[in-house]
């Protein structure tokens, strides 16, 4: 009897190589779709529960996280059977969230509330509840997990919260309705996106964990009313060079220089675009847009959108498998 050499043996124990997934919240159609990464084809759609908008996945890939905003509660799905696991306490209406980056806990808006609710996602515990401004939506998480990032939309401020202490140590106050917080990937910047002011705050975090506005990016496309320049989700590339800014009911991504923050051109996308995220190799960027109900796909090298997918029925939230 032959033996098995140890190249045919490796890939055996490593089990199989799984497709990338992009898993499309679907706000109105109260369902994910689940988009196939190579191929860009819809694999399928599930039911999410009510109202899904915030979604994300665990380091691991394997459990899909869903903020069911009118179920008050976090929905669970395994990625790769979408079987509903056991849910997870959030407070009323979840709208975003983020998760550390070990994978536990969860920090979670809720925007009734005027709440950060910090969940375990292995107890399925409320670990706390911390009183933020009013009407909270976006979550970010510095690259040292020593801070979490809270907008609110209504008191139009940034919070910096403390994630051992779950305190308020800075706040920043930003222009009117900010919807999104993204750090760069070694935690010098922080983005801040302000949906009725129409900018992007850009607070300088290179000497301390909290900062202060050294940028506020502008947009100006022709043709389009100012009133419809309205930036939403933010994304930025692993080498700081390029952020991408939502613009709404502009229907375009801005795209600016990380560097120097200036505005390097406008893609347009479908109508009313909302969140974004890469795939793992940041080839690609997915944007969804809920008025067109698809999502349209963005080459990153070539700053070009190269496609538009079908999905459900208003796609709120967009969320990648990793590696």
């Amino acid at each position: 009897m032959k033996t098995l050499t140890a190249a045919l043996i490796l890939p055996l124990l490593a089990g199989p190589a799984f497709a990338g997934k992009a898993f499309v919240s679907n706000e109105r159609g109260n369902t994910v779709t689940v988009i196939d990464t190579d191929s860009w084809e819809v694999l399928t759609e599930f039911d999410a529960g009510n109202r899904p908008r915030g979604i994300t996945i665990s380091p691991d890939g394997t459990r899909l996280y869903v903020c069911a905003s009118d179920d008050n509660l976090i929905r669970v799905f395994d990625t790769e059977t979408y079987e509903e696991l056991p849910s997870l306490p959030s407070g009323p209406d979840p709208e975003l969230f983020v998760l550390h980056p070990s994978g536990n806990p969860l920090y979670i808006a809720n925007e009734d509330d005027n709440l950060v609710t910090v969940t375990d996602v292995e107890t399925r515990t409320v670990l706390k509840e911390i009183p933020v401004g009013v009407e909270p939506e976006g979550m970010a998480i510095s690259p040292d997990a020593g801070i979490v990032i809270n907008t609110s939309e209504t008191t139009n401020m940034a919070h910096f919260i403390d994630t051992e202490t779950f305190e308020i140590v800075h706040n920043v106050l930003v222009d009117q309705r900010p919807r999104y917080a993204e750090y760069n990937h070694d935690g010098t910047k922080l983005y801040v996106s302000a949906e009725i002011g129409g900018t992007v705050s850009v607070i300088d975090l290179s000497d301390d964990r909290t900062g202060e506005i050294v940028d506020k990016i502008t947009f100006e496309v022709a043709g389009v009313l100012p009133e419809w320049l309205q930036p939403v989700g933010v994304k930025v590339t692993n080498d700081g060079s390029r952020v991408f800014v939502a613009l709404g009911p502009a229907n375009r991504v801005a795209v600016i220089d990380g560097e120097t923050d200036e505005v390097l051109d406008y893609l347009l996308v479908g109508q009313r675009v909302w969140q974004m995220a890469f795939t793992p190799d940041e080839r690609y960027l997915i944007t969804t847009n809920g008025n067109s109900n698809d999502v349209s796909v963005i080459d990153v090298e070539a700053e070009e959108v190269i496609r538009s997918i079908q999905v459900g029925q208003q796609p709120w939230g967009v969320a990648v498998t990793p590696d």
